[in-house]
Order: structure tokens, then C-alpha cells, then sequence
């Protein structure tokens, strides 16, 4: 680490070796000034972006408010068409008391604001209930959903192209269900008119600019309702224009720069499909709209960039010496750090290592403990613990000297190193001949065949042992797994029992093993 006395001494050869250099000024002050002019072109860029994700983002949440207004009116009008159905289907369709219908129908009209008709028909098409004053003559069997129904055995609610009701000559989309007699044959259709202009309304009250658009349209493509309204346009095909062909691509929701096949504008446009129904709905504002303000912005930052940039013209040579003083004390300053950094680094690994096995001390792994059993606490993940032993290591001691059993820990060690394979699992020496792993987000199987893994492992070290039953050097395990959120345990300390509890049965049913929570599984 260089001392105060060479970090004067490098400071007076730099300043001894600056000299006026014109050309170096001149070259560093265009070079600031490109940066200037780069960083004003990247700002601006950025805001640009900004600009659009934050229209994105605000269309994205009107297409949601669309299609959350949208799924409420239908959900309406195919509860009512439930009821109307349940009913028709209990009386029979011959048998319907239009009176009582009546009266029902006209209430539920009358409270929303949505449904501007109800009519149940019969199987001719005739109509046999209305929410109208008065039961007008006549059949439907010519309209589209009618023929629709007598064809099809499905009984959810179908969203139909738009008609105009001849009763009142509204604009209106139909919602019809199809009523089955009791042997399942047809019966009849009951219709819910939604208001075409309910929905023009609400879509009315959203700002998307001048020349912004809202549409709403059923999967096949067939337009319901398009701002600005134009009434010619409702019932048409848009299944080939920008937004469908992102829909088909993208899935149920998204957003996308696109130009307009009816007008030819560019807009943002965000769709989203309405959960339970086969609408679309999507808003778009003009790209042109979006980016006006920031026109003007880009205008006014570039004059005042250019004005700095003179200004810095004049100041930059003014600063050079100042520059090059300030570089050579930030590399002086940066030198120092890492050499510290290194230095810290060291005396970490220091602190936290056993200094005969390599392995985590027991600091390491108290404190390691304590931080995964919090956050399996917060996860709700298992934290499993294996606490370990080498059987009869007095003897060994006795026997061999303590020269010999040194030598012995570190390969006991570096076989237990062996077990953990993730970067967050933690073996470390526990204390004398007792070591311990830490094995977050393991449930017990895994805990275990780590364990037998690392019984495997010393066993086959073949470590002489004349002391030992097995002749060689073999280690008893106990290993616990818990689930700190949902179990009692208050503290690691807790987990730390129960496996020194588990490796002392381990010793008592005969030593090479390992014990579980549940059982013991011997050499």
C-alpha cells in the first residue's frame, strides 16, 4: 500500500510534467462539448421514451377500466337472461305466465341503465314476454341470434352483432340464451338489448386527445362501437387490422405503437380482452398528441444547452489544471480503497474460517443460522440442520496423539465439504470433533441423503481405527428439518437441539449413522 510521503512525491512529478498544451485544451473542450450535445440528445431521447410509457401505461389502465365496465354490463345482462331462462324452463315455454314475466322484465329495465329491452320468444320466433308496455305482434325467427340458437345446443349467453330493435329502432347489441323444453329440444330465445349508446357515453367521458380512439368489438372481429361514432361503421369487420392481428399474437392483454387501417393515424393502442365474454376493448391516443408537449420541451432545453455549451467553451480551459489534480487524487484514493477492500476482505475470511479445517467457524455459523431461520420463517420454505460426530475420537486421540487426530478433522473435514453442493448451504466445524451443516430450503429427504452422502464419504476414507467396532473412522449424524413458519420453534437454538437430540440417539443406536426425526437408518 503506497505511503503519505509517495503519494506527495507522485503529486509533484504530475504537476512538475504539466505544461500548456493548446491543442490538448482545444481537443478536450470539443470532446466536453460532443458530451454535452450527447447527453442532451440521450435526455431528450429518454424523455421521449418516458413520455410514451407513461401514455402506455395510462392507456393500459383505460383499456382495464373498459373491460371492467364492459364485463359488469354483461355480467348484468346474463344474470337477467338467467333468471329469465330459469323461469321460462320451470313454467315451459307453451305455458308462460307473460304477466307476471312482464312485470319482472319491465322492473330490471327500468333499474338499469344498460338493458334497454328484454324479450322472451318461442320456438316460432313469436315473442311471449317484454319488458314493453305492450306484446307487439310479429316473429324474429329471421334474426341472426334467433337462427343461431335453433341450431346450436349451447346454453351460455352469445354476444350478437349490433341491430337496430324494431320496437324502438335503438341501435342495440343482442345477449341471447337459448330455452330448452324438458326433452332438450328448442324452445324459444330470451334477449337482453344492451343500449349501444350506454356504452358511447361512458366511453365519452375518457380523454384520448383529438384524434384518439376507443373500440369495442367481439373476437371474430365484428365492430360494436367505435369513437369518434360513426353508425355506418358498427357491424363491420376489423379482424384484419392492427389491433386484432396484436391480439392474435400477444395473447388477452397488450400495447403497441400501430397505425390505423380506417385513417391511417399512428397511435398507441392498449387492448384487453373482457374476462368471461368474447369482447375486445382498446384506446389509442395519436403518437403525434402524445409527443407535442414534448416538441416543445425539446426547443426550449436545446437553447439552453447551446447557451452552455459557449459557456463552457470559455470555462473548460480555465479547469484543465484543476482536472488533471483532481484525476490523480481520485486514482490516488481509488488505489487505497481496493487495497483496503482486499485487506478487509482477507481479515473477513480470516474471522469467519476454522483455522484447521478451512471450514466455517462456529461464529460463521451461529450467525448464518440465525439469518436462515428468519427467512425461512418469512419464506415458509424448510431449513434443515445435520449435527455430526466422530465416533470414539478420545480413543482415537489416546491412540494416535493429537498430531493424528488434527490430520484426521481436516480430512473428516474435507469430506464433509463434499456433502453441500449450493452456494447457500454452510458446512462448518461446531466445535472439537462436532461439525454442522446448514441446508436452507431442504426438506428432509434432501437433508438426508446429504447426510448419507457425507457418512459414505468418511467411511471411505479408511482412516485406521483400532478403537472403533468398524476398524476405521466413521461419523453419527442427527439430522433435523424444520419449518420455522409454521411450527412453534421461537429461536435456531431450538433447531440446534433437536439435532444434537437426534445425533445422541444416533450414538446410542450404535454409531455410523444417521437419525431423522422419525428414524434411524444404520451402516
Amino acid at each position: 500500500m503506497p505511503t503519505s510521503a509517495d503519494s506527495n512525491r507522485r503529486l509533484q512529478r504530475l504537476d512538475q510534467q504539466r505544461k500548456p498544451m493548446m491543442m490538448r485544451s482545444v481537443l478536450l473542450m470539443t470532446a466536453f462539448c460532443l458530451l454535452l450535445v450527447g447527453l442532451h440528445a440521450w435526455s431528450l431521447w429518454a424523455s421521449r421514451q418516458g413520455e410514451l410509457e407513461q401514455t402506455a401505461v395510462s392507456t393500459a389502465n383505460m383499456a382495464r377500466a373498459l373491460a371492467s365496465h364492459a364485463e359488469r354490463s354483461l355480467s348484468s345482462a346474463d344474470a337477467v337472461l338467467a333468471e329469465l331462462v330459469e323461469r321460462a324452463q320451470e313454467d315451459g315455454p307453451d305455458r308462460l305466465d307473460s304477466a307476471r314475466m312482464h312485470a319482472r322484465m319491465a322492473h330490471i329495465t327500468g333499474d338499469s341503465a344498460e338493458i334497454q329491452e328484454l324479450f322472451v320468444y318461442g320456438a316460432d320466433g313469436t315473442r311471449l314476454a317484454t319488458s314493453l308496455p305492450v306484446l307487439l305482434p310479429g316473429s324474429n325467427i329471421d334474426r341472426e341470434y334467433f337462427r343461431y340458437h335453433m341450431t346450436h345446443a349451447d346454453t351460455g349467453s352469445r354476444i350478437g352483432k349490433p341491430i337496430h330493435s324494431r320496437s324502438s329502432g335503438i341501435l342495440t347489441i343482442p345477449v341471447t340464451r337459448r330455452i330448452n323444453r324438458p326433452d332438450g329440444s328448442f324452445g324459444g330465445v330470451a334477449m337482453a338489448s344492451l343500449r349501444l349508446d350506454f356504452f358511447g357515453t361512458f366511453y365519452d367521458s375518457f380523454d384520448v386527445g383529438q384524434t384518439g380512439t376507443i373500440i369495442l368489438a367481439i373476437d371474430d372481429g365484428t365492430l360494436l362501437y367505435r369513437r369518434p361514432f360513426k353508425p355506418e361503421m358498427v357491424g363491420t369487420s376489423i379482424a384484419g387490422g392492427p389491433v386484432f392481428q396484436l391480439y392474435r399474437k400477444t395473447g388477452a392483454a397488450g400495447t403497441a405503437m400501430l397505425v390505423a387501417k380506417i385513417d391511417g393515424i399512428e397511435r398507441l393502442y392498449s387492448y384487453r380482452h373482457v374476462d368471461g365474454f368474447p369482447l375486445l376493448v382498446a384506446t389509442a391516443q395519436a403518437k403525434d398528441e402524445i409527443l407535442k408537449d414534448w416538441w416543445f420541451a425539446v426547443i426550449k432545453m436545446s437553447c439552453v444547452v447551446l447557451f452552455a455549451v459557449c459557456m463552457l467553451a470559455w470555462g473548460v480551459r480555465r479547469m484543465i489544471r484543476q482536472l488533471r489534480v483532481r484525476e490523480a487524487l481520485e486514482d490516488e484514493l481509488r488505489a487505497a480503497r481496493t487495497a483496503l477492500e482486499l485487506r478487509n476482505v482477507t481479515l473477513r475470511q480470516l474471522a469467519d474460517s476454522d483455522a484447521l479445517t478451512g471450514l466455517a467457524n462456529r461464529r460463521r455459523f451461529d450467525e448464518t443460522l440465525a439469518a436462515e431461520h428468519e427467512r425461512a420463517r418469512r419464506s415458509g420454505q424448510p431449513l434443515s440442520l445435520i449435527l455430526l460426530d466422530v465416533d470414539y475420537f478420545k480413543k482415537f486421540n489416546d491412540r494416535y496423539g493429537h498430531v493424528a487426530g488434527d490430520d484426521c478433522l481436516r480430512r473428516v473435514a474435507a469430506a464433509i465439504a463434499t456433502g453441500p453442493r449450493r452456494p447457500t448451504d454452510l458446512a462448518a466445524r461446531y466445535g472439537g470433533e462436532e461439525f454442522a451443516i446448514i441446508l436452507p430450503d431442504t426438506d428432509s429427504e434432501g437433508a438426508r441423503a446429504v447426510a448419507e452422502k457425507i457418512r459414505q464419504a468418511v467411511q471411505a476414507l479408511g482412516i485406521a481405527h483400532a478403537d472403533s467396532p468398524c476398524a476405521a473412522v466413521t461419523v453419527s449424524l442427527g439430522v433435523h428439518t424444520c419449518r420455522p413458519a409454521a411450527e412453534s420453534e421461537a429461536a435456531p437454538l431450538a433447531c440446534i437441539e433437536a439435532a444434537d437430540g437426534l445425533l445422541y440417539r444416533a450414538k446410542m443406536d450404535g454409531r455410523n449413522c444417521l437419525v431423522t426425526c422419525a428414524e434411524s437408518v444404520a451402516a
